[in-house]
């Protein structure tokens, strides 16, 4: 067994004998979606999930990204600091 550690919550978290690079898995403890990017040491990190080439954000993609994170309370207080 191989164990690595969460970059989120520094959790260990054990991997299959025979980890893959790419491979995606879930942190028991915090629940962040993770991907192993090195095997020599075993390293985790957040996982990245890349947009499709068929895919492009216009404009308004970016307003409405913009608008979902102008209601959120959390990020306005840290304004505050």
């Amino acid at each position: 067994m191989v164990t690595a550690l969460c970059p989120d919550c520094e959790h260990p978290i054990d991997l299959t004998s025979h980890p893959k690079k790419g491979q995606l898995m879930v942190c028991p403890n915090c629940h962040t979606e993770l991907e192993v990017i090195s095997l020599n040491p075993v390293e985790l990190d957040w996982a990245y999930y890349s947009q499709s080439e068929d895919e492009e954000w216009v404009e308004s993609d970016w307003e409405e990204e913009e608008e979902d994170w102008a209601g959120d309370e959390e990020w306005a207080d840290d304004e505050e600091l």
